[in-house]
This record gives C-alpha cells, sequence and structure tokens, in this order.
C-alpha cells in the first residue's frame, strides 16, 4: 500500500497570506461608489482548494467522500455546498474541494483516512486559485457582456458549474443563488478579472463587500 506524506502548506508561524488581489486593496472601496449598485463583488480569499481523483463508480469511493466531505458526489456540471465548503464536480473522475481558510489541512486526512486502499489522487491548489463572489440583480446582465456561454436562468439553474471562456480567458461560473455568482479563477488572471469586472459593471455600478 502507498503511503502518502501530507504537510500543512499553510503558514503558521506569522507570516503574510497575500491574496491575488491584495493589490487591488479592496477592503478600502468597501462602500464606496453609486448608491443601490447593481454588482456588489465579494474577493473569497485563501479558501482551502482541494483537488481530488478517484473512480465516481466504486461504492466505498463515493461512501468516503460523504463521509470526508457531508457531501455527496455531484453530479457533472453542479456543486454541492454544505456552510462554508463545497463540493464541485470538474470531470467524470475529478472534483474540487473548498473548505474555509485554514482547513485545508484537516480535510485533506479526512480524505485520506475515508479513501484509505482506494485508488486515489489529491492536490491541495489552494495557492493557484480564488474566488470572485459577485451578487446583485445586474450580474446577469454582466456575464453575457463577458462569456458566450447561455446564462439565461432555464439553462444555468442555481447549483450549475460550468467551465467557459470568461472575457477571452478560462474560468470556471459556479451559480449559489438567485443572484449570486462565483468566479473561480487562476491566480495568475486575477488582475485581468479585476479590471474587466470593473469595466463590464461600470454602467450598473459596482460595489466592493467585505
Amino acid at each position: 500500500m502507498t503511503t502518502a506524506n501530507v504537510y500543512q502548506q499553510r503558514p503558521t508561524t506569522g507570516e503574510k497570506a497575500e491574496s491575488p488581489l491584495f493589490h487591488a486593496d479592496l477592503n478600502k472601496l468597501v462602500g464606496k461608489g453609486r448608491a443601490n449598485p447593481g454588482v456588489l463583488l465579494r474577493e473569497k480569499k485563501l479558501l482551502g482548494h482541494l483537488t481530488i481523483r478517484g473512480d465516481a463508480h466504486d461504492p466505498a469511493f463515493a461512501a468516503g467522500m460523504a463521509t470526508a466531505t457531508g457531501m455527496e458526489l455531484p453530479k457533472a456540471l453542479t456543486v454541492a455546498i454544505n456552510d462554508e465548503s463545497s463540493l464541485q464536480w470538474l470531470g467524470p473522475d475529478e472534483w474540487l474541494l473548498i473548505v474555509p481558510s485554514g482547513e485545508e489541512f484537516e480535510a485533506e486526512q479526512k480524505l485520506r483516512a475515508a479513501l484509505t486502499g482506494l485508488h486515489i489522487a489529491i492536490v491541495n491548489v489552494s495557492g493557484g486559485q480564488s474566488i470572485l463572489e459577485l451578487t446583485g440583480s445586474k450580474v446577469r446582465e454582466v456575464l453575457m457582456k463577458s462569456t458566450s456561454y447561455d446564462v439565461h436562468p432555464d439553462n444555468f439553474p442555481v447549483g450549475k458549474a460550468v467551465g467557459t471562456v470568461f472575457a477571452k480567458s478560462q474560468l470556471v461560473i459556479r451559480r449559489t443563488g438567485e443572484e449570486t455568482w462565483e468566479l473561480l479563477i487562476r491566480r495568475s488572471f486575477a488582475d485581468y478579472w479585476w479590471m474587466w469586472l470593473q469595466d463590464a459593471s461600470a454602467e450598473y455600478g459596482l460595489s466592493i463587500q467585505a
């Protein structure tokens, strides 16, 4: 049996962690801008992101995932949410688990314990991606400017998650509420998407949330 070494990758000795948009100093923009904006943006920063690969058709794998995460394996193009954690389908044998900041080490340990003896892969990708949450009455209009994917409610209900082209780049769009959408972004493109969203939402008003 192969033994995996699991390490605590988040600094625990006082080093300052910086989010992908730390340079934008979003905290100083909270509450500023147009009254009653159509779009509100929040950076869900420094969360724990783990990619998991395994056999969805193996009952032991499905049961182990449910035990470790508290969520059933989501179907294709969907995301399951449990309090502040989520489990998203990425492909036929791949999922993304997102947990609150600092809990990724414990989450990986739980997963490995629950999936012992199975052919799996778990990778901590927390430092490479982040989430921008968009809420408000005009978010869908901003998305329609940004992607060719059909974001009409009939085609994109709450709970759907899709990887697609967005502003000439690629990311994942997740709809987590009636007026709440999440953009799962790569860290290296964070500044590009931040500038794009400012421009795309200008006519509706953009406000930053803490």
